[in-house]
């Protein structure tokens, strides 16, 4: 057979083959009917919904994100918790002490996040639990354990004048910390200080540990002052954490002073301005010169005992007066200087020279005003007297530091 009658041959047993094969296919499709896709019954049983570029869209699983982190130590109670999802939403969201109380908290208006609303508590183990649910229905639960700041951390502070309290015009606000303050001006910003007179003030820091307030002169008489310490999780630094915050109120009552001058040896008292007694008046010698400046008036004693030895003097020394006992004794300094009556020793030089260890001595009348009539927070002035001031820490010095200084420590 030649070549070409064998290929065409072949060319026909091939289209044959080819009918053949298309008739059986044809009676096939002809029982089972017209193409269909087998039912999905679940996503997992689907095998395109994972594979871009199929006839099915990708759905992709959610994802979740806390705020603090799984196991995370030392967690600041203030701030808020959080959960946020990716390609999902929340559900069943929860927030749980140790001990069984429940945080309060809140979901998005798209339910792709939730956030705390309480504070949490010191030294406490939280865990904090959710629901995801995924655009394709899938869902998944989950569970973050966190703790709070250890109670080693915690760092508290104390106000004077106390919550209430009504004092003079001179009174600063002092806060005393239990532990170092470095981050200073984040405590600061934290602390609202106003007056219904509408002062303006500023902190003096003496010390890490306590800093103080006042305006640029003495407060109004008969304001109030409102102390805001927003300071519940303001990081003090070195890791302590501020564990409270509360509102206190002060009142100033009249604007009470007085000059003591240690050349003319007199006491004048003032109210509002006005003066209303002069009385004769000795004050620290030589030795002793009683401390110039501004004194802020502390405490009163109706009866104050006195010890030579707490103010350095041994037996022997001239000026050694061993122990006695005064009467009206109102201090100006914790390291012992008063206003109180003169000793009767010492009554005898009212108005002519100066014998006390410091302190200013009045007769009877004199200091029993001043212990019935000024208080803590008033104000006296000593003037022309060879003493220094007081150490700051020694009483309220806050009036010596010239504004300028005071307001940018």
């Amino acid at each position: 057979m030649s070549e070409r009658k064998r290929l065409a041959r072949g060319a026909k047993i091939a289209i044959l083959a080819a009918v053949l094969v298309l008739a059986g296919i044809g009676g096939v499709f002809a029982a089972v009917g017209p193409l269909q896709a087998a039912p999905i019954t679940s996503e997992q049983a689907s095998p395109v919904r994972s594979q871009p570029g199929s006839a099915f869209p990708v759905v992709k699983q959610a994802t979740a994100a806390t705020v603090p982190a799984q196991g995370a130590k030392e967690v600041n109670p203030a701030a808020p918790v959080t959960v946020t999802v990716a390609n999902g939403t929340l559900d069943n969201v929860s927030l749980r002490s140790a001990s069984g109380d429940d945080v309060d908290g809140a979901l998005s208006s798209s339910r792709a996040g939730w956030t705390s609303k309480s504070q949490l508590a010191f030294d406490t183990t939280y865990t904090l639990s959710y629901t995801t649910i995924d655009a394709a229905g899938r869902t998944e639960s989950a569970t973050t354990t966190f703790a709070t700041v250890a109670t080693k951390n915690e760092a508290d502070a104390a106000m004077y004048p106390l919550d209430g309290m009504s004092v003079g015009v001179a009174q600063p606000i002092q806060l005393t910390f239990s532990e170092p303050v470095k981050n200073k001006k984040a405590v600061e910003k934290a602390i609202t200080i106003t007056s219904t007179s509408g002062q303006p003030g500023a902190f003096h820091w003496y010390s890490d540990t306590m800093v103080r307030y006042r305006p640029e002169t003495f407060w109004a008489a008969h304001s109030t002052i409102t102390v805001k310490m927003d300071l519940f999780g303001v990081d003090l630094g070195n890791g302590q954490i501020g564990n409270f915050s509360k509102t206190n109120t002060v009142h100033i009552g009249d604007k009470r002073t007085a000059v003591a001058d240690a050349t003319a040896h007199t006491f004048t008292a003032y109210i509002n301005d006005k003066p209303v007694h002069t009385w004769p008046a000795t004050l620290g010698d030589t030795r002793f010169p009683s401390a110039r400046g501004y004194l802020v008036l502390m405490e009163k004693q109706r009866k104050a005992h006195f010890v030579a030895a707490s103010i350095g003097l041994k037996p022997g020394d001239p000026a050694n007066y061993g122990e006695l006992d005064v009467e009206y004794a109102t201090r100006l300094t914790p390291s012992g200087e008063f206003i109180h009556q003169a000793t009767d020793t010492a009554l005898p030089y009212l108005g002519q020279i100066n014998v006390s260890h410091g302190c200013i001595g009045l007769g009877p009348d004199g200091a029993s005003w001043v212990f019935n009539n000024m208080t803590t927070g008033d104000v006296v002035q000593i003037i022309n007297t060879q003493g220094d001031y007081a150490n700051f820490d020694d009483g309220f010095g806050d009036w010596n530091i010239p504004w300028a200084q005071y307001a940018n420590s």
